[in-house]
C-alpha cells in the first residue's frame, strides 16, 4: 500500500532523540526551548511555544485571547473538527464561513458578507480561524483588514502549512494574525510524533500562551533582597512557583522537541520535494477527468495534501467506487474533510446539511492522493496509472 502520507525519519533524527534519552532531562529541559527558538527564527516570529499537539495549541490560543461563554468563533467547514472544537472547550459558540471554490480555503467574499450581516445584528465573532488547507495560505491580507474593520482576533490554523509562504514571507511569521498554530503529527510536513506549536509576536500574549500550557504556572525571579516575599524564607525561595491562571498540562517533551528540531533542519528539502511531486501530478493528471488543486498567485504551498476533485459529470463511477478501486489497487487514498457542520455532534448543535454548499460540493468530489517527501517518482507513476485505469 502506498500511503497518503508518511513520516521521513533519518539516522540524524534517531541520534537526536537518543541523545535526549541518554541525558538527565526527558522533559522540561533545554531541547524544548531550542526547538521553539529555531522555529521562531525560521518563520520570522518573535516567539513560539511547543505543545503536545495542535489541538492543544488551538485551545490555549483561544484561552489566551479570552474566548469564553457568550463569545463566538468562526472557522470553515472544510477542516478537521479540532479547528471548531477549540471554541467549545472554552464555553464559546461556533459558526462557519463557506469556502472558496478554487482554493478550498475560507472565502473572503463569504466572510465579508457574513460579517456585514452579523454587524447589523450585533453578533460579530470574537475570533476567526482561517485554515490553510493542504498547505496553501488563506488570503490573510484581506482577512486581517476585515479583522481591523470589525474588531475580531485572528488565529491562523496552519497545521498543514509549516514551510509554506505567503506574499514572500514564511507562514508562521504571524504579521497578519494574533496567533499561528502548527501541527507536527507524523503525516504533516515535519513531525515530533505528536506535537504542535503556537507562534505569536505580542510579548504579553506569548507569555500567556507559554504558561497556559503549563498549568497556568510561572516561576517568579526575585533578585531584590528588599522584596518582602523573597526575604520570607518560610514561604518563598528558589523553589517557588505561582499559579496565576487556570492552565493545562499541554507541554511537549524534550524527546519530541529533539526530533522536531532535527526535522526542522530538513524542512526546506521536504517542502521542495513535495512541490516537485505536486507539479508532476499536475502534468500527469492533465488529461484525466479530474480537477487539480488551484494555487493562488500570492501563495507558495507547503503541499501537505494533494487533493483532486472528480468531474463526475464526465464519468459513470461514483466517488466511492473510485476510492474503493484505488484502495484495492494498493493506493492509500483518503478524503479531507467531511464538513464539520455535517458531523452528528454539530447537527445536534443546530447545523444542517445545505448550510454551506461550497464545502459540501467540494466534499462530494474530493479524493486525497498520496504525497510525502520520501515518495518516489515510480510510486507516483503507480498512483497515476491506477487512477487512469479506473477512470477509463
Amino acid at each position: 500500500m502506498i500511503p497518503y502520507g508518511r513520516q521521513d525519519i533519518s539516522a540524524e533524527d534517531i541520534d537526536a532523540v537518543a541523545q535526549v534519552l541518554r541525558s538527565d532531562w526527558l522533559t522540561q529541559g533545554q531541547a524544548g526551548p531550542r526547538f521553539e527558538q529555531a522555529m521562531a527564527d525560521y518563520c520570522g516570529a518573535r516567539s513560539a511555544a511547543a505543545v503536545s499537539n495542535a489541538t492543544a495549541a488551538l485551545h490555549i490560543a483561544c484561552l489566551a485571547l479570552d474566548l469564553g461563554p457568550g463569545d463566538t468563533l468562526w472557522t470553515v467547514p472544510n477542516t478537521f473538527v479540532a479547528s471548531a472544537n477549540c471554541a467549545l472547550y472554552c464555553g464559546a459558540s461556533v459558526d462557519f464561513v463557506d469556502i472558496d471554490p478554487r482554493t478550498y480555503n475560507m472565502s473572503v467574499a463569504a466572510l465579508s458578507e457574513r460579517l456585514a450581516q452579523a454587524s447589523a445584528r450585533g453578533k460579530l465573532p470574537k475570533i476567526v480561524v482561517p485554515v490553510h488547507f493542504a498547505g496553501q495560505s488563506c488570503e490573510m491580507t484581506e482577512i486581517r483588514a476585515l479583522g481591523d474593520r470589525y474588531g475580531f482576533r485572528v488565529i491562523e490554523d496552519a497545521s498543514h502549512a509549516v514551510g509554506g509562504d505567503y506574499l514572500g514571507r514564511k507562514i508562521g511569521s504571524g504579521h497578519l494574525s494574533d496567533v499561528v498554530v502548527f501541527s507536527f503529527h507524523p503525516v504533516k510536513i515535519i513531525t515530533t510524533g505528536e506535537g504542535g506549536m503556537t507562534l505569536a509576536n505580542d510579548p504579553k500574549l506569548a507569555e500567556r500562551l507559554a504558561y497556559l500550557r503549563t498549568h497556568g504556572i510561572v516561576r517568579p525571579v526575585w533578585s531584590d533582597p528588599a522584596d518582602a516575599r523573597y526575604s520570607n524564607e518560610d514561604r518563598y525561595g528558589p523553589w517557588m512557583y505561582e499559579q496565576i491562571e487556570l492552565g493545562l498540562n499541554y507541554r511537549m517533551t524534550d524527546i519530541q522537541a529533539a526530533l522536531g528540531a532535527s526535522q526542522l533542519g530538513r524542512l526546506d528539502a521536504f517542502v521542495a520535494r513535495r512541490r516537485e511531486l505536486a507539479a508532476r501530478y499536475d502534468a500527469l493528471l492533465a488529461k484525466l477527468p479530474v480537477t487539480c488543486p488551484w494555487q493562488h498567485p500570492d501563495t507558495n504551498s507547503a503541499w501537505h495534501l494533494y487533493v483532486i476533485r472528480l468531474r463526475r459529470n464526465e464519468m459513470t463511477l461514483t466517488r466511492r467506487q473510485v476510492f474503493e478501486a484505488l484502495r484495492a489497487a494498493g493506493i492509500g487514498v483518503n478524503v479531507h474533510y467531511i464538513p464539520v457542520h455535517t458531523q452528528p455532534y454539530y447537527q445536534r448543535l443546530g447545523f444542517s446539511i445545505g448550510m454551506f454548499p461550497e464545502a459540501e460540493s467540494y466534499y462530494q468530489d474530493a479524493i486525497t492522493l498520496p504525497l510525502f517527501s520520501k515518495m518516489t517518482d515510480s510510486e507516483q507513476d503507480a498512483v497515476v496509472a491506477a487512477l487512469t485505469k479506473i477512470l477509463s
